[in-house]
């Protein structure tokens, strides 16, 4: 990858706007655009940095690019975020300087990004280790933190930071970073109740919502459904490009590498959940005999919800809501809220207590980045804070947010200056006054301690009396009126009486930046910021283990009758404290640019730009800048860069660098005007100089390259033709090495041929003389042969014959032994067969005796014998065959071996019963006694519900518990147990229905051998109980519902107070135990149960019917209650799948 070696190389228009020539407006948009137009984004105004958002991904933050502007001059390379980063970080490490990096430009101009890439790059060039990267995560991971509880979506910007930031790193000796320190500054919590069309409120409420886990919501009583929180905006929830849900995870994981415990992640999450809750409240207006009207909760549900999260009574907080109380001296003067006036208390809470919130975490991110050692540090500042803001409709938040911005204007001009005078004096140059626009008549308008208009406005905050927005502009009017940069309608200077576009309820303020028109309204009420009394109070007595930290007013022991400072007044104290600061340090500037409004990568914008290059300044910083010397340089690198230009100093110089410059710049005869020798640079009065060194180098180079272009051509061609040389030397010698070669090849293959044939005929000789001996000898040994051929083959006839004489004997004595034993073989077979038949012929006779005997008995029982012996025969192979197949020992096992004949169909029948009741006894011979009360029980359900009721199907495989709580090994239960005589059959959660609203309330419930006892669910007080005797039917719905109401006998002691209606998740199991224990215990057959989908309850004096619907609830798949009128109960039960 090519890298330039200077600022001035290469460039896409012009890289310092410091140079631009000629300087005008329009130049300096055009300048702008161009380098836009190239994806040159960074351009400079002498060490300031103008930063072009280009709303994409650029591949200039690669590690490669930290690494190229790692310890480079400022101007060496083309402007970049990491060159100032690194020269600040430079100064600090190296010069002991403190540095401040103050980031400014409107929202969506890419503020947040820039100091997340300043701290990223200083990160990266520090040094390494365990304990220092651990540091470095912790800072950069407090961002995401401080992003996701500070930042939220705007027209302008998807990701804008809604209050001002500034940050401390320190650094130890080395360079290190050891810890920091972070300052908020204006959080915009008016967004917490209130969010403009087309924006949304905070990051952190969408990212709880859309990715914390189901049992996380569970606990926090939250739903994911954004449409039911008030203060949440739908109509523009969803964001393309943001995943809320992976950017909760991302949160989760930075807080705890951040430092903060378990518990304290979750006290957080509980606290933005009750914000959430807290903007369901509404109120409903009620007059009081006084006439006067007052405020009450509508729907306490999510009030209820909210105090459990913060362990607050429900009744102080709702007392808060409807009272205030005022306290002045020795008295206290109790007052009534009406209903706007309630809203107004409850959006000051949530308000107060987000913005609270807010300053916790940031207080606790400091406790665990911040240095340990109390040595002496170096600190490297960034400061990211809202740009100067020009809307349709202006603000006190607006208001504040330019008067910051008019002060960080007054000290980039004053510390810009002395910079730029103390470099002259450095360097012995004369410092001449500059003409620029001071500011400071507009601060002072603002912030002066007797006439300012923050002054005025918490003057008029604290006077006695009706204090209204008009009051406060009546003031300005009178206090203001003739002062340069302030307008109104109604100022005594009457020559803004005809100017229609300034409003009666406004006023004007000429900035720096422009005129911007402010309407008053509001004002007072932002500036008094007030929280009620008895709200704090209320606050203070909770549970929660942080609410007691963020109200440390409310408690009783510190109560104070001053007024709490308003919201002018600390913000004025926290800007002077920044700018103390600010002076303290050596600054450094990005300003950053938005080029335009659609958020859109490759727009420029001219009219949107220029609007921010007026209201930042950047022409009257370039006229600052330019007012004395355009350009400085070192004597070394100018004189490195230009020397090419003198034929003196080129190509190299012997002496000091400032003798070369001197010599070469008298050479080129520039004016001496134009330029000042300082005692280590060169100052350059007018960028047309700088130009025309430029040009006359780039003529230089064409020159030098064109020199350098002839002169390789020849030592390219000399070097050619050298080769060629050597070549053809080389060529030769291998030819005449290879001619040379076929000369002896010829030869050695002639000698080779001529010797061969010699060898030849010598070995032919031989092998004739060898065959010939051959021969002679095999002849020999033939004859030899057939001699010893002849004497072997007559001794073998002789031997033949001896041995066929001896063969005939053997033949002939073993023909005469043979002829004996065949005669001796028939003469016992003969003797044989005789005996045979004799044999035979007796058994004969012996049978037809016998047959004779017994044929009469014979013909009389054959039949029947045959008969039995088959039947015997059949049934034993049916047992056989049943023993082989018997089926599983499993009473529910239906299988049987199929019948073999017809006959046997009553046996078989019979057979499979008799062995279904034994396997059956068998069975239950392994029950307990429990077992088979709880079995005894599920068929009496049976009997009771089954094809009566939709919900019994889906409570048979459920087992009967009856003690669903543990009442007697629960501690909490213990009161309660002992207040109870008897044995506790069951014991479940239940709700009461409340005729009212049809809403339940959770009630225990007990039952005994003798009565039903219903007690508080939180207290365990007993609340109702009823002897079974007193009760005289029980009514449930045929639907899939839990509800069930208890009807009591008409003049019993438990009736006064009427029937009790009740829900419950085990109906079957209540119901089924309600009807053996009440049978038992009133004597009489059974309790009475009526199943239908509509029936009357006995609620006191009335009659109220109860109907069940099949519907939709709103709470999902569960039955829903709901009051239609003053006699009727609608529950909707969700259709059956």
């Amino acid at each position: 990858m090519e890298v330039k070696t200077s600022l001035l190389d290469n460039m896409i228009g012009v890289g310092d706007m410091v140079l631009l020539e000629p300087l005008s407006e329009d130049s300096f948009l055009e300048n702008l655009k161009n380098r836009f137009d190239h994806n040159e984004i960074y351009t400079y105004i002498g060490s300031v940095v103008i930063s072009m958002n280009p709303y994409r991904s650029l591949p200039i933050y690669t590690p490669d690019k930290v690494e190229e502007y790692r310890n480079r001059n400022f101007y060496e390379l083309s402007p970049h975020v990491y060159a100032l980063a690194d020269e600040a970080y430079r100064s600090l490490r190296d010069q002991d300087k403190d540095q401040c990096i103050l980031i400014t430009g409107e929202s969506g101009a890419g503020k947040t990004e820039a100091s997340k890439l300043v701290m990223s790059y200083v990160a990266a060039v520090c040094g390494k280790g365990q304990e220092v990267n651990k540091v470095k995560e912790q800072l950069l991971q407090s961002n995401p933190v401080l992003e996701a509880f500070g930042n939220a979506k705007t027209v302008r910007n998807d990701n804008s930071s809604r209050f001002g930031k500034y940050m401390d790193i320190e650094f130890d000796f080395k360079g290190d970073p050891l810890g920091g320190v972070v300052s908020n500054y204006l959080l915009e919590k008016s967004r917490v109740v209130k969010q403009p069309r087309g924006e949304r409120n905070f990051h952190i409420f969408y990212q709880l919502l859309s990715g914390a886990s189901d049992d996380t919501l569970k606990k926090l009583k939250l739903d994911r459904d954004f449409s039911k929180y008030n203060y949440l905006s739908l109509d523009s929830a969803a964001v393309s490009g943001l995943d809320d849900a992976a950017n909760f995870r991302t949160v989760r994981n930075a807080m705890q590498i951040v430092g903060f415990m378990t518990d304290e992640v979750q006290s957080v999450l509980e606290l933005v959940a009750a914000v959430l809750k807290l903007g369901n409240i509404e109120f409903k207006p009620e007059s009081r005999c006084n006439g006067m009207d007052e405020s009450r909760v509508k729907d306490k549900n999510d009030l209820k919800e909210m105090c459990e999260l913060l362990g607050i009574e429900q009744a102080v907080l709702e007392r808060a809501f409807s009272y205030r109380t005022v306290e002045a001296k020795m008295e206290k003067v109790s007052t009534t809220l009406n209903v706007s006036q309630a809203y107004y208390a409850r959006d000051a809470l949530a308000k107060n207590l987000y913005s609270r919130l807010f300053s916790w975490l940031v207080t606790r991110i400091n406790e665990s980045i911040r240095a340990g050692t109390k040595a002496r540090h170096k600190v490297m500042g960034v400061l990211d804070i809202y740009g100067f803001e020009i809307f349709e409709d202006n603000s006190f938040e607006q208001f504040i947010i330019n008067y910051c911005n008019e002060k960080l204007q007054q000290i980039f001009i004053e510390l810009t200056l002395r910079e730029e005078q103390e470099e002259y004096v450095r360097e012995g140059i004369e410092w001449t006054n500059i003409e620029y626009f001071n500011n400071a008549v507009i601060c002072d308008l603002i912030e002066n301690n007797q006439n300012g208009i923050l002054a005025m406005l918490d003057e008029e905050c604290l006077r006695p009396g009706t204090v209204t927005d008009e009051t406060f502009l009546d003031k300005l009017n009178t206090v203001c009126a003739e002062h340069q940069h302030f307008e109104s309608r109604l100022s005594k200077n009457s020559k803004f009486l005809n100017d229609h576009s300034l409003p009666h309820t406004c006023f004007r303020i000429q900035h720096y930046a422009g005129k911007v028109l402010y309407r008053a309204e509001g004002f007072v009420d932002k500036n008094n910021d007030l929280l009620y009394r008895d709200l704090s109070q209320a606050m203070y007595k909770a549970n929660h283990s942080l609410i007691k930290q963020l109200f440390p007013e409310g408690s009783p022991s510190k109560v104070n009758l001053k007024r709490p400072p308003t919201a002018g007044f600390q913000f004025k104290a926290s800007v002077g404290t920044l700018m103390r600061n600010l002076q303290t340090k050596n600054p450094n500037y990005i300003r950053c640019v938005k080029p335009n409004d659609k958020k859109a990568a490759h727009i420029f914008t001219e009219s949107l730009v220029r609007h921010q290059v007026h209201y930042l300044g950047l022409m009257e910083n370039v006229r600052v800048r330019r007012a004395g010397y355009a350009f400085r340089q070192p004597y070394e690198p100018c004189l490195e860069r230009y020397k090419m230009l003198c034929k003196k100093t080129w190509p190299h110089w012997r002496g000091p660098a400032r003798e070369g410059v001197e010599v070469l710049m008298e050479d080129l005869q520039v004016p001496a005007e134009e330029f000042s020798y300082g005692r280590s640079k060169i100052f350059i009065r007018n960028p047309r100089t700088l130009f025309f060194l430029e040009e006359r180098r780039r003529q230089c180079l064409q020159d030098l390259a064109t020199l350098i272009q002839k002169i390789y051509r020849g030592w390219k061609c000399r070097s050619h033709f050298l080769l060629l040389k050597k070549s053809q030397i080389v060529v030769a010698a291998w030819y005449r090495r290879y001619a040379q070669q076929k000369k002896y090849q010829k030869i050695k293959s002639a000698t080779t041929v001529v010797q061969s044939y010699t060898r030849g005929w010598q070995a032919r000789k031989l092998l004739r003389e060898l065959k010939y001996q051959k021969r002679c000898e095999e002849a020999v040994t033939t004859i030899a042969a057939y001699w010893h051929g002849t004497q072997a083959r007559m001794e073998l006839r002789r031997l033949k014959q001896d041995v066929r004489n001896k063969h005939a004997v053997t033949v002939i004595w073993a023909f005469w032994q043979g002829t004996k034993a065949r005669r001796e073989l028939r003469r016992l077979k003969e003797e044989a067969r005789r005996k045979h038949a004799v044999a035979v012929i007796w058994a004969y006779w012996q049978g037809l005796k016998v047959r004779r005997e017994y044929r009469k008995f014979f013909r009389a029982n054959a039949g029947k014998k045959i008969y039995d012996f088959t039947i015997q025969r059949i049934m034993q192979k049916y047992f056989l065959g049943l023993k082989s197949n018997m089926p599983s020992m499993s009473p529910t096992d239906k299988n049987w071996p199929d019948r073999p004949y017809l006959f046997l169909d009553g046996v078989h029948t019979e057979l499979r019963r008799i062995f279904h009741h034994w396997r059956c006894k068998k069975y239950r011979s392994q029950f307990t006694e429990e077992k088979k009360a709880v079995y005894e029980e599920k068929l009496e359900a049976s009997e009771l519900f089954k094809d009566k009721k939709a919900l019994y199907p889906s409570s048979v495989s459920q087992p009967f518990k009856g003690d669903y709580l543990e009442i007697s090994k629960n501690p909490k239960y213990q009161k309660l147990n002992s207040s109870v005589d008897e044995k506790v059959l069951l014991a479940d959660v239940v709700n009461k229905i409340n005729r009212a609203n049809g809403k339940g309330s959770a009630r225990l419930f007990l039952l005994t051998k003798k009565s039903v006892v219903l007690a508080d669910h939180k207290t365990g007080q007993i609340k109702a109980s009823v002897p079974l005797p007193e009760l005289a039917s029980v009514s449930v719905s045929s639907q899939t519902d839990g509800f069930f109401a208890l009807k009591l006998k008409e003049g019993s002691a438990s009736a006064v107070k009427g029937d009790f209606l009740l829900s419950s998740e085990h109906l079957i199991e209540i119901i089924t135990k309600l009807h053996r224990i009440g049978a038992k215990a009133a004597d009489r057959e059974q309790l009475n149960l009526d199943i239908s989908d509509e029936f009357l309850v006995q609620f006191k004096q009335d009659k109220v019917c109860v109907k069940f619907i099949q519907g939709s609830p709103k709470n999902g798949n569960s039955a829903s209650c709901k009051r239609k009128n003053n006699r009727l109960l609608e529950v909707s039960v969700p259709t059956s799948p």
